[in-house]
């Protein structure tokens, strides 16, 4: 349940070379997404029904999310070395959390994989991501197209319900295979002497999401009211110069 602005931009302190090396990085990443997200209209739209009843959408687009989601992790060291301005605690918890759902739920178990709220996951992720390093690429080099920024802040309104919606799937038919399967788990006696309920911390991942999301999502109306209204009074200052 990750939020749209996950990072903040590079400061202007940067050296060259810092800069240039965000630069790439973003540029990948809004390549990567833009993948993805043309991997799931193929899936969908461009193939054959033979080929969908072949092959998985998370077989035909896990190399390339796996790939591009855990190169996230370098965003905490982004943090952690002070290359962008963001809390490395925070930046963590923001990274994990889609981690938990990648690696935790779907990859973890089978029926995760075949749950329909994978596409509507993967939708809401692949698109978010996009416009999220293609503003952060254009505000390193200092130019950031006001279309973008309206994208950036915008489309949360109906990305981010369909995003959590697609998690909450996937949590809900991966808990139906660990209720009956008992994976991950660890059972008394043992040696170890633990015990751990993977069936459980599900539900509990899963309950996180009723206080967490109505924050998060208001956080980002008040983010998008208090950058929109920047962006446009610097757009009306500018016409007003030209005049």
């Amino acid at each position: 349940m990750t939020p749209p602005n996950a990072t903040k931009p590079p400061t202007k302190e940067h050296s060259a070379i810092i800069k240039a090396y965000l630069f790439i990085y973003n540029a990948v990443q809004v390549l990567g997404w833009s993948y993805i997200l043309y991997l799931l209209i193929d899936y969908y739209l461009l193939q054959s029904s033979g080929l969908r009843a072949q092959i998985t959408l998370w077989n035909y687009t896990r190399i390339a999310v796996i790939i591009f989601q855990n190169a996230a992790f370098l965003e905490i060291l982004h943090a952690s070395l002070g290359f962008v301005k963001s809390n490395p605690v925070i930046t963590a918890f923001q990274v994990f959390s889609r981690i938990i759902v990648v690696v935790g739920v779907i990859m973890a178990t089978p029926t995760a994989k075949l749950s329909p709220g994978l596409p509507a996951a993967l939708f809401a992720w692949s698109v978010t991501e996009t416009i999220r390093y293609s503003y952060y690429a254009l505000n390193i080099i200092n130019y950031v197209p006001h279309f973008i920024t309206f994208l950036r802040y915008t489309t949360f309104y109906f990305l981010y319900p369909i995003g959590v919606s697609g998690e909450l799937l996937c949590f809900w038919w991966a808990q139906s295979y660990a209720k009956s399967n008992s994976v991950w788990s660890m059972e008394l006696p043992n040696k170890y002497n633990v015990t751990f309920s993977y069936y459980i911390c599900l539900w509990i991942v899963m309950l996180s999401y009723l206080p967490l999301f109505p924050k998060l999502y208001m956080h980002m109306v008040a983010q998008r009211r208090k950058v929109l209204s920047v962006s446009v009074n610097c757009l009306g200052s500018s016409d007003k110069k030209k005049i």
